[in-house]
């Protein structure tokens, strides 16, 4: 087995046993379908694995390998079944007649039949390995079915965000793994921002040796209450990214680039001044250098927020910006390249001489428009290059470059302008929790975040298709995307906790038909089980809390608390006397029965411990019959 696949295999190994009453079998995401057949297939020693799929070696060894994990034998490798011989067999016969990246398994007692090709076959064998239960005995039973699937959306996405803080290849890593696991087929790399430029540009080497370091960050909640003196640096090299795009790709993950422009711009211009308009200069040179000189001690930003630094639409600009794009072209084949422009202030642009000469010069009325000549500049380059621009929906202002795509991140108001003016979007929207560097609960045992509320359940109810869309207009929503900003995860541990189960209510809102989505299966039935086996990996999940506890106060005298545990295999505590809970509380068995007498209230505070020891947020939960409100003493 070679090195990347029993990394892999590491995120699959250790896969619970799924009740065969669960009628979605324990997989995420939801298949479109899935049909119950008499009987089950016995997968044992003498069970062989035939391939007979023209691009599925991977993934006949991808599925060896997890037998191997799973039942401690591997499966013999043969080309031909045998008659009667019990085998598992992996086929291309078939596929073409199958929606893009779409499969099917059929199992019945004498065979495990999957077809599909290249990413269709390997989310075949994911959702195969994901149904199967633990061995008994040295067998493990699979239920007799067939299933049919394919996904909702072409686009199923995950950002990340390096610049803020730096992580190591090793996670980037196993990241891309568990996306893919998870059907999630698109990496967004956010590479560049005002706090750090993240990737080597052989051309311009001040872009790191300058622009990837910083003396310290904001600390507490947004925007910071004081400095915190660590200096942040790092970037990948061009040879490292290329080992990302080959190891995402080999997962059929595509990964897209950003490099952000014209605004959060800092960590180049510290670099590169001369790509500033520099208002506080007043020496006007040419086009070529707007303005005299150099900032002195500009520094790549620590602190959050938007800021004036911009580049200038000169000649000079253009000419560095399309090199750097040519090597992030050469080392990422993804159809787009990801080019920012959100959050643009124009104050610098106003101020700028050049710039309101430029504006004159082209027949811009203001800003915006210079803002769209800047974009559908740098369009015309990428374009050239055989390649498609995509941008936060601030690139509709000034007007729309004619062949960009436009990810709405600001509510669903600028997809759903953009795709009434027939352009591709991805949504994304913050509202609607697909930022999940948000907060997952309202607990204050919550670790500092940028603010917001986004619990997966938030995720799991959007519809990425807003409803005011036509019917010809929908088929400009590509897809769905969750971004993780990282102003405040400084580490791989805090960006898993951000992340989980959170990826996985994305990735049925990405796939499953919005028929098939079922919030009380998904968080009852399948991810207690999926978490139990991110706890076995050491990942650093969030622990959602007990499952039927009221976020909201109740009223009455008599109340049954009843709960369930949200990971497989984890325990609930409890306590009522306002002390807060731990192993030292009451454990959970069964439903509880309270009694509030008339004119008192108590507080219910429960806590969830899972099996690897971690827990939840302590949640709290007021039972009130009739007790006088709190009043507080205000001094004069």
């Amino acid at each position: 087995m070679n090195k990347a696949l029993s990394i892999f295999i590491g995120v699959l190994i250790s896969t619970s046993a799924f009740a065969q009453s669960d009628p979605n079998l324990g997989i995420i995401p939801a298949p479109v379908s899935i049909t119950r057949a008499n009987g089950n297939f016995i997968l044992d020693k003498s069970t062989v694995l035939i391939n007979q799929s023209i691009d599925g070696a991977k993934s006949a060894d991808l599925l060896n390998a997890f037998i191997v994990n799973k039942a401690g034998f591997a499966l013999r490798e043969s080309k031909v079944p045998q008659p009667s011989q019990k085998s598992i067999l992996l086929t291309s016969t078939g596929s073409d007649k199958l929606p893009a990246e779409g499969y099917t398994i059929k199992v019945t007692t004498n065979q495990i039949t999957i077809v599909g090709k290249g990413a269709g076959l390997f989310y075949g064998v994911e959702s195969a390995m994901q149904m199967m239960p633990d061995k008994i005995a040295d067998k493990i039973t699979v239920p007799a079915v067939t299933i049919e699937d394919y996904p909702r959306f072409s686009y199923r996405g995950a950002m990340l965000d390096v610049c803020r803080h730096y992580f190591p290849l090793s996670f980037i890593k196993k990241y891309i793994d568990h996306l893919a696991y998870y059907k999630i087929n698109t990496f967004h790399w956010h590479l560049t921002d005002d706090q750090g430029w993240r990737l080597e540009i052989k051309k311009y080497p001040k872009l790191t040796t300058v622009g990837s370091s910083r003396n310290g960050s904001i600390i507490g909640n947004y925007p910071g209450n004081g400095n915190y003196l660590t200096p942040v640096k790092g970037f990948y090299t061009q040879d490292e990214a290329k080992e990302i795009v080959k190891y995402a790709a080999e997962r059929f993950v595509t990964v897209i680039p950003e490099i952000e422009l014209p605004g959060h711009a800092s960590a180049a211009i510290a670099a590169y001044p001369e790509l500033s308009c520099f208002p506080d200069r007043d020496t006007f040179v040419s086009d070529k250098t707007p303005w005299a000189g150099s900032r002195k001690g500009k520094q790549v930003q620590q602190t959050w927020g938007v800021f004036d630094d911009i580049f200038v639409p000169s000649e000079n600009t253009f000419t560095m910006l399309n090199n750097i794009l040519d090597e992030v072209i050469a080392i990422f084949p993804s159809k787009y390249i990801h080019i920012g422009g959100d959050e643009a202030p124009k104050t610098y642009w106003k101020e700028s001489p050049f710039c309101q000469a430029l504006m004159k010069e082209k027949g811009l009325k203001d800003e915006h428009e210079l803002q769209s000549y800047f974009i559908q500049t740098i369009e015309k380059h990428v374009n050239a290059k055989g390649r498609s621009i995509i941008g936060w929906d601030e690139i509709l202002e000034g007007g729309l470059a004619p062949n960009a795509t436009v990810m709405s991140w600001r509510g669903e108001a600028g997809g759903i302008a953009a795709a009434q003016q027939n352009h591709d979007v991805i949504m994304t929207p913050g509202s609607m929790g697909l930022y999940i560097d948000h907060k997952q609960s309202n607990s204050p045992d919550e670790p500092v975040t940028i603010g917001g509320f986004a619990p997966y359940q938030k995720i799991y109810a959007y519809d990425p298709i807003p409803k005011v869309l036509t019917a010809d207009q929908r088929k400009y929503i590509k897809g769905v995307q969750a971004n993780m900003w990282t102003e405040y995860i400084k580490t791989p541990e805090k960006a898993e906790n951000h992340a989980f189960p959170r990826l996985l209510a994305l990735s049925e809102i990405a796939w499953s038909p919005v028929e098939r989505k079922d919030l009380k299966n998904f968080s009852e039935e399948r991810l207690p089980k999926h978490l139990a086996r991110l706890d076995q990996m050491n990942i650093n999940y969030w622990v959602p809390t007990p499952i039927g506890q009221s976020d909201k106060a109740l009223s009455g005298g008599d109340f049954t608390i009843d709960l369930k545990a949200p990971v497989k295999g984890s325990k609930i505590y409890y306590s009522l006397d306002g002390s807060r809970p731990s192993e030292n509380a009451f454990l959970y068995t069964s439903p509880v029965k309270v009694t509030v007498p008339q004119g008192e209230k108590r507080l219910l505070r429960t806590i969830v411990i899972a099996p690897s020891g971690k827990r939840s947020v302590t949640t709290e939960t007021l039972l009130n019959n009739g007790a006088p409100e709190d009043k507080t003493t205000t001094k004069k």
